[in-house]
């Protein structure tokens, strides 16, 4: 049974920084996308980030570019989302996402985690 296993979130404030961790079990990700979404409250859930699984290429969602970085320890089939400069507006839960493709520049992934808070005060 695939699991992904998200960590690392909690309660900062603007200008802080947090590490999410996402722990893959199941199956080997190392030649699969990996990604992460957030679900800000009240709204959808949106794409954030993903890494490729072949060529570690990584794509990031403009409201996030140049302040979030992805990457992943193959050895450890984790993927982890670094987070800097955290506003209000990242107030979101944070999900993993594995086996990810993104064709039409969409990202589709088949399996997720449970979710991770982040809440960014003001």
């Amino acid at each position: 049974q695939v699991q992904l296993v998200e960590s690392g979130g909690g309660l900062v404030q603007t200008g802080d920084s947090l590490r999410l961790s996402c722990a893959a079990s199941g199956r080997t990700f190392s030649n699969y996308g990996m990604a992460w979404f957030r679900r800000a409250p009240g709204k959808e859930r949106e794409f954030a980030a993903v890494i490729s699984g072949s060529t570690g290429n990584r794509f990031y969602a403009d409201s996030v570019k140049g302040r979030f970085t992805i990457s992943r320890d193959n050895a450890k089939n984790t993927v982890y989302l670094q987070m800097n400069s955290l506003k209000p507006e990242d107030t979101a839960v944070y999900y993993c996402a594995g086996d990810c493709t993104r064709p039409m520049g969409t990202t589709v992934c088949k399996y997720w985690g449970q979710g991770t808070q982040v809440t960014v005060s003001s």
